[in-house]
């Protein structure tokens, strides 16, 4: 009934305010009015809660149509989001069992193995359990690296360390930074999409 109610609103009125519809094999899904929005925008948080921007100007008819349209995409994010879940929850469990001086240690010395290999430098560096953040580099140079990350594989491990020697040279995110990293990592966006799979929150 709410979805035959939607259809008939005047195409350029909006909506009151947020309104949630279940699509079948997603769940809820909620429809957002924007002002900012240009075109109808899906997003899909970790805690799987599917959100529609929807422009001012834009029919909740078409908005609708558009998600329906896009179901099959929105399935298998949604798949992606469990299976991340599951290995975050697995990871979590390995990083419980982890030896912390062990983990200090083999991160510590990949660091500066990294750094001597590559000609970096840097001031010192910090190790702890972080919820937010893999690394960080501050501009006096002082790595802080995330314990969480003996639980990835290798190669994100060089990844993240890189990535913060890197900002050794260059303290931002400019096509000049990518263009660094890019040299020792392959490419570095991509590495970048990699590790997003991964929440430090989960471990």
């Amino acid at each position: 009934m709410r979805e035959l109610l939607l259809s008939k609103r005047e195409p350029n009125r909006p909506a009151p305010g947020p309104q949630s519809i279940d699509f079948p094999g997603i769940g809820p899904v909620r429809f957002e009015r924007s002002a900012r929005a240009r075109r109808i925008v899906i997003s899909i948080r970790a805690q799987r809660d599917v959100r529609v921007a929807v422009p001012r100007r834009t029919s909740m008819k078409s908005a609708l149509e558009f998600v329906r349209a896009k179901q099959p995409w929105i399935r298998k994010q949604l798949a992606k989001i469990r299976e991340n879940e599951v290995h975050n929850r697995a990871l979590a469990e390995a990083f419980a069992a982890t030896d912390r001086a062990a983990a200090r240690r083999r991160l510590t010395d990949r660091l500066r193995q990294l750094a001597d290999r590559h000609g970096f430098a840097y001031s010192r560096v910090i190790l702890r359990r972080q919820q937010t953040r893999w690394g960080s580099c501050s501009r006096k140079n002082v790595i802080s690296l995330n314990l969480k990350l003996v639980v990835l594989d290798g190669d994100l491990i060089d990844y993240v360390i890189l990535h913060e020697l890197a900002h050794t040279r260059v303290h931002d995110h400019s096509r000049k930074f990518w263009a660094e990293l890019d040299k020792y990592v392959g490419s570095g966006k991509a590495m970048a999409a990699r590790l997003r799979q991964f929440d430090t929150r989960w471990i």
